[in-house]
Parts: structure tokens; C-alpha cells; sequence
């Protein structure tokens, strides 16, 4: 067997899939197997972390220097702003509408509640007040539009690289790159052949790190349920059974524009994506599919690699969709389960925070990511602290359909934002 049949079958969504059913079954029948299995997750994400920062920096510098060169930089960046609010506004509608019409945070039975408070440790009639018997009560940080603005800009630039800050780094690439785009061509020639080097050498990694994926698939499923088995999932069923809903249209939505856009049969432009939807699940980290998202859209869809390699790093740094749905989504939810009725100004108001929210979470992960839901409950003035727990039990699941629809959802962007391959 070949090298390209190696990898085609270790990214068929029937492989990833069966890999991961098989991998939680072991979880919960040897669990304390399983999650000695953890390390082996941990390397390999780290493994595709590794190559993330060097690929992202030497994508974009490379592509805008060469979009300079070629003109219209004015008119791509005004398609691409359409292109931000268009997206963020139909997430978060979908993601409103199937909460509304799932209600899956109504009427839950007595034992599902009885889950809740064990998890929680109070209801939500509960009155318990936390003092500090010296000193002033500390305020709570919330997280403003200055903080996410000044936390932008890296002061130092190695700094940001060494701590793994995607988000700064992204800013100094394009920052960087727009000042190379305007250096003559004699004098930034041997830049341009480096950092082409230097971005053909990760895509090469990132590729050669796709084989093991089912195994590796196996060992982060058997290890996740091993370690928290199948009580949580119980008790959020009803939520993440919505969120899975809402994902599930706005991955079909997504394949669809993709399909329209690349010119393609629907057969091939499915077939292309099976990379990106497999690290997608395996990683849990969209800065990770990177590579796999320009390779599927450039040499199997025909988009224009120039634009290709300076709209994914962007978009995925940015238009935080995954995000964005899912913080509406769970404010919709913790509001049904606390009875809070939502009204049309209210409704707007959630979808407007959720949009804000998800901007606000570029460059988190993991636990951070799931706290910014505090700050779309708070406009309703709904008590997310007591429901925090609920969904750090379920996160991992959420995580990957967040991904799945950062990853999809973004590579339907950018065959928007680019110009349409030529019809083969």
C-alpha cells in the first residue's frame, strides 16, 4: 500500500468515526487502561502545535508580499469584512433557532435535575453568599473591548512565538508582511524563497503526521471517557444533542457554499475536505488544520493559492464561528433551565453578545473558551457561574463540533472570499 492510500484511509470519516467508537468503548470498559493512554494525545497535538506558529507567520507574510505585487488589496479586504459579518450573523441565527425550537433546557426530568445539582452543588434557589471577612470583596474581571484590543498587540515578538500566542503572532505577520509587500523585489527575494521553504517544509510535517490518526483518534477517545465516563453526558444529552443539531446544519450549510463556490461534483468536493473534518476531530485545535485546509482547497478544489494561504490563517484566527453558535446555543439553554423567558429584544441582544464573544475568544482554548458564556449571560443577568461545571463535563464532545465548524465553516468562507477556481 502507497503512501497516498495510507493517508486516504486514515482520514475517511468512516475510519475516524469507527475509530473513535472503538476507542470509547474501551474507555469504559478498562477505563483506568485508558487513561494512561492520555500522554499519547498530548504528544501528538503537541507535535501539530509545534509546526502551527512557523507555518501561520511564513503563510501570511509569503501571501500578502505576493498579493501587494498582484493589486486589489483594497477590494479583497472589503470582501472580506461582508464576509466576517455575513457568517457571524447566520451562525448565530441558526444557532437561536434550533435552541427555540429544540427547548432542550424545558421540562427535564426529575432525575436529570437531581444530576444537575449533584454536579452543581447548589440550585438555583439557593442562597449562598461567598465573604470575605477581611478587606474589600473582590470585583470580578469581566472581559472588555479595550483588554481584547490592547492584548492584540505583542510587545515583543519572540516573547509571543515562545508562548505559543497565536493570535499576536498573527498580527505581527500581517503587519510585517504588508511592510515586505511594499520593499522592492531585488531586495526581499531571498525572504520570500525562505519563508516559502519554511512553509512547504510544515505542510510536509503536518502531512506525514496524518497517518497515525486513527490510532491516535483511539487512544484521545478511550482516555476522555475513561476518565469521565458517561454521567455527564447523561446529564447534558438534551444540550448537546441541540448544539450537535445546530453543528450539523452549519456543516451541510457549509459544504454546500463550498460545493457551489469550487465548481467541483459534490462527490469531490466532500472527498476533498476529509482531511481537514478528520484533524478537526482528532486535534480539537483549528490552528492545527491549517495546512490540511489550503492543500484540500488549492490542489484538490483549484482556489488560488495566494489568496488561499493569507484568507485561512486569518479567518481562522479571527472568524471564530465554532465559538460564536456556541455561545449562543448554551445562554439559550442555562436560560430555559433557570425558566428565564426570552423576549425579541432579549433574542437580538444573546445573538449580538455571542458575536462579540466569539471575537473575544481568538487566541483561547480549553476552559477559557467556555467561560466567555458568562459574558453573554450577563446581559440576561443569568446565573452561568452554577452551570459552569455542566458544561466543562460535556466540553471535550462541544470541543469538537466547535472545531468541526471553525474548520468547515471557515474553508466555505475563504471559497467566498476568493475568486472561483477555473472549471476543469
Amino acid at each position: 500500500m502507497n503512501s497516498s492510500r495510507i493517508y486516504a484511509w486514515a482520514v475517511n470519516p468512516w475510519v475516524v468515526i469507527g475509530s473513535l467508537a472503538l476507542g470509547g468503548g474501551f474507555g469504559l470498559l478498562l477505563p483506568e487502561m485508558a487513561q494512561r493512554l492520555t500522554v499519547i494525545g498530548d504528544i501528538y497535538v503537541n507535535l501539530l502545535k509545534m509546526t502551527t506558529l512557523p507555518f501561520m507567520v511564513s503563510a501570511v507574510i509569503f501571501s500578502l508580499q505576493r498579493l501587494f505585487r498582484e493589486g486589489g488589496t483594497a477590494r479583497l479586504m472589503l470582501r472580506v469584512v461582508m464576509v466576517f459579518l455575513g457568517a457571524s450573523a447566520t451562525v448565530a441565527f441558526v444557532g437561536a433557532l434550533v435552541l427555540l425550537v429544540l427547548r432542550p433546557g424545558i421540562n427535564l426530568p426529575s432525575s436529570t435535575m437531581q444530576t444537575f445539582g449533584l454536579m452543581v452543588g447548589h440550585d438555583s434557589t439557593s442562597s449562598e453568599v461567598v465573604m470575605n471577612l477581611y478587606g474589600t470583596d473582590a470585583v470580578e474581571k469581566g472581559v472588555s473591548l479595550v483588554d481584547v484590543l490592547t492584548s492584540l498587540v505583542p510587545t515583543n515578538i519572540f516573547a509571543a512565538l515562545a508562548n505559543g500566542d497565536a493570535l499576536k503572532a498573527l498580527v505581527f505577520a500581517l503587519l510585517f508582511g504588508l511592510a515586505v509587500g511594499r520593499v522592492p523585489e531585488r531586495i526581499s527575494a531571498g525572504l520570500s524563497q525562505a519563508l516559502e521553504t519554511i512553509y512547504h517544509a510544515c505542510q510536509k510535517l503536518m502531512h506525514w503526521l496524518s497517518y497515525p490518526l486513527p490510532l491516535i483518534l483511539f487512544c484521545m477517545s478511550a482516555a476522555q471517557l475513561g476518565k469521565s465516563g458517561m454521567g455527564p453526558l447523561h446529564a447534558m444529552l438534551q444540550f448537546v444533542i441541540a448544539f450537535f443539531v445546530a453543528s450539523v446544519v452549519l456543516l451541510s450549510l457549509a459544504a454546500v457554499v463550498i460545493w457551489k463556490r469550487s465548481g467541483r461534483p459534490l462527490g469531490a468536493t466532500l472527498t476533498a475536505l476529509r482531511a481537514p473534518f478528520a484533524l478537526a476531530l482528532a486535534t480539537r485545535n483549528s490552528a492545527a488544520c491549517m495546512p490540511s485546509m489550503i492543500e484540500s482547497m488549492v490542489e484538490r478544489l483549484g482556489f488560488p493559492r495566494a489568496r488561499v494561504e493569507l484568507m485561512v490563517p486569518l479567518t481562522i484566527s479571527l472568524l471564530r464561528i465554532g465559538p460564536m453558535v456556541y455561545y449562543v446555543c448554551a445562554t439559550f439553554f442555562i436560560a430555559q433551565l433557570y425558566g428565564h423567558s426570552l423576549g425579541v429584544v432579549e433574542v437580538c441582544t444573546v445573538l449580538f453578545a455571542s458575536v462579540l464573544a466569539g471575537f473575544a475568544s481568538a487566541g483561547m482554548t480549553g476552559l477559557v473558551t467556555v467561560s466567555l458564556i458568562g459574558m453573554t449571560c450577563a446581559y440576561l443577568s443569568l446565573p452561568f457561574e452554577a452551570a459552569f461545571i455542566l458544561f466543562l463535563a460535556v466540553d471535550p464532545l462541544c470541543d469538537m463540533l466547535r472545531t468541526l465548524i471553525l474548520v468547515i465553516g471557515n474553508t466555505a468562507a475563504v471559497s467566498v472570499i476568493c475568486p472561483r477556481p477555473l472549471k476543469i
